[in-house]
């Protein structure tokens, strides 16, 4: 068994080898929690969560670090904008982004430290980058010489030369214009921490590197994020990390965007989804599978006719899971490995819809063998569906779905009740071979949003796509 991820450092598929046998550390940029997240954000989280349940069906142990930016510019700015504390702000997105996470069925992170507790580990990075000539102290900012460092620019592959240093305001006396800043001088009204240059507050760049650092240690396995932070973010993370002593990241995983009209789902461009507003309207297996499904480093172009598309995909896996539950006449557990086509399609860089092909087969094989009344042959269909749902989080009959209501299922067995009164209409009229009848029944049905079909059992009826 070898994984193979695509690397942005070395822009080939590698293997995947840890740093220690058995073990896997993972680092992913996590939420800058100045607004509630959209699906944009989201996707990041869903992603890197499969890769995360991947290695560990693979048998791997998963320390996996998603951090909490919960200080920078654009919170101080909606802080003065709201009248409000920044802090306040902070915690309600952060809130927001758990919930999210949580609602689209993310495992909860090994350790998911926020900015703002790492001010010491910060400090100490940066005092030993000063030592080591690689920072320096100008007006109470603390700025990192990008040519103190040759490597600089490697992950992006841009020429020094050429390079467009984002800047902030009050960042003065930069010795070089492409130097960034690690710490920022404190302005009246915001928020500040005491350091040996002064009161301030720390760079985003910064704030990655010393929690990485501290959680994973000098060298670790992945670090991951979405393809906008490629540079300035993590470009800039190698830099202070390396020029510190660290290792830092052996693997660079980046996850593609979430557009509409071909522009970044992004806050800025009011152009965002919200997630909280998307759970209303969608159940949150099914937006699950619209993010998750297609392959991390492929955009994903935002639109409703997607979205009923992946909901009648799903539509179709869930219905046999559930006519494959009611033959066996109960629960039947995941079987202990995935199909050989499955493991093959995620040990390539994670080739989820390649392994998502293989789920659809096997679901169609599962339909065939309830269509014969094959019992043994459906529910062996149903182990391997289960196990190969688990790992992509797509399971319906985990506990974690189970909790769904927000297309009423609360109301489930009172619909039931009302929708098999007029079945059993539509069997009577059946019955007496009064076929207008019961295709009227079935159609007055399907207006209503249901879905009838006919099984050896029975008639059974499912909610149908919207």
């Amino acid at each position: 068994m070898t994984i193979r991820l695509y690397d942005t450092s070395a822009r080939q598929i590698r293997d995947f080898t840890p740093l220690r046998p058995g073990c896997v550390s993972i680092y992913l940029c996590g939420a800058t929690v100045q607004a509630a997240p959209h699906i944009g954000h989201i996707r990041s989280g869903l992603n890197f969560d499969i890769m995360r349940r991947w290695f560990e069906y693979r048998g791997l142990d998963v320390t996996f670090i998603r951090n909490v930016t919960d200080i920078d510019d654009k919170i101080i700015a909606k802080s003065a904008e709201q009248g409000r504390p920044w802090w306040s702000i902070g915690y309600e997105n952060e809130r927001a982004f758990t919930d999210g996470y949580h609602a689209l069925g993310c495992l909860p992170p090994t350790y998911e430290p926020r900015a703002t507790g790492h001010i010491t580990e910060m400090v100490e990075m940066m005092r030993g980058l000063i030592e080591r000539g690689h920072a320096y102290e100008a007006d109470g900012n603390v700025y990192f010489a990008v040519t103190s460092f040759p490597e600089y620019l490697k992950l992006s592959n841009q020429e020094l030369e050429n390079l467009l240093q984002p800047s902030g305001e009050g960042e003065t006396g930069k010795r070089d214009p492409r130097d960034f800043a690690m710490w920022k001088a404190a302005k009246p009204g915001e928020p500040s921490w005491e350091t040996p240059w002064g009161r301030g507050r720390p760079g985003w760049h910064l704030e990655c590197s010393a929690m990485a650092h501290k959680y994973l240690g000098t060298a670790f396995d992945i670090h991951g994020g979405g393809l906008d932070l490629v540079f300035p973010h993590h470009e800039n993370e190698i830099a202070q990390a390396k020029a510190y002593g660290d290792e830092f990241a052996r693997y660079w995983v980046h996850n593609a965007w979430v557009t509409m009209s071909g522009e970044k789902m992004s806050k800025s461009l009011g152009n965002s989804v919200l997630v909280s507003e998307m759970v209303k309207r969608w159940r949150p297996i099914v937006l699950r599978y619209y993010l998750g499904t297609p392959h991390y480093r492929s955009m994903i172009e935002y639109s409703e006719e997607a979205l009923r598309e992946a909901e009648s995909a799903f539509a179709r896996i869930e219905g046999f899971v559930q006519r494959a539950v009611e033959l066996a006449g109960g629960p039947v557990e995941p079987s202990a490995e995935v199909p050989p086509a499955f493991a093959e399609a995620m040990d390539d860089d994670l080739g989820v819809p390649q392994a998502l092909a293989v789920v659809h087969t096997t679901v169609r094989q599962g339909n065939s063998a309830l269509a014969a009344d094959d019992k043994e042959a459906a529910v062996a269909r149903l182990a391997e569906v289960r196990a190969m749902l688990g790992v992509l989080g797509l399971d319906p009959l985990d506990p974690h779905w189970a909790g769904e209501s927000d297309r009423g299922e609360d109301l489930h067995g009172v619909v039931d009740s009302l929708v098999r009164l007029v079945l059993d209409q539509r069997e009577a009229a059946r019955a007496r071979k009064d076929w207008p009848t019961a295709d009227a029944i079935r159609d007055r049905l399907g207006q209503a949003g249901l879905v009838v079909e006919d099984s050896p059992q029975g008639p059974r009826w499912s909610l149908g796509p919207r």
